[in-house]
């Protein structure tokens, strides 16, 4: 192999530095984008509104994939399990006593459960109105009726 000379030398580490980082600047980098990456992570995880999530054990008078349209006066297991469901929600509302009717103190609860999600406020237990009771939000800043 052939010894390099001074002028040798400083052409190679000249064109080394035109090339770009060697391996410990692209590392670097790596290393500063993957932390700015899970930064942003996280911070997106704080931004994401809180959602509490019904387990079936808490509330398990049917299967939690039996989601039938329910309206005031009906009664059966999918009405308890729409109270039970119901009193998963924190704050100022009333717990309802899972009787298993549909009476007007669940009715009102209804609505209001819907208000807080910008659903219709009409009373009817449907698809969507199961989605927002199986996974309720933690707060709600609509007034529940008086």
């Amino acid at each position: 192999m052939e010894k390099m000379g001074l002028t040798d030398r400083r052409r190679f580490h000249t064109v080394q530095q035109a090339a770009g980082p060697g391996r410990n600047g692209m590392r670097q980098r790596k290393v500063i984008t993957l932390g700015a990456a899970l930064g942003t992570g996280s911070l997106l995880v704080l931004a994401v509104p809180q959602i509490a999530s019904a387990t079936p054990r808490e509330c398990s008078y049917i299967s939690t994939a039996f989601r039938p349209t329910l309206t005031y006066g009906q009664t059966g297991a999918a009405v308890k399990q729409a109270q039970c469901l119901s009193n998963l929600w924190g704050g100022q509302p009333p717990k309802l006593a899972p009787t298993g009717v549909f009476d007007v103190a669940m009715l009102k609860k209804i609505k209001w459960i819907q208000g807080c999600h910008g659903l219709p406020e009409n009373g009817v237990i449907e698809t969507r109105t199961w989605q927002v009771l199986y996974h309720p939000a933690l707060d709600c800043y609509h007034p529940y009726p008086a």
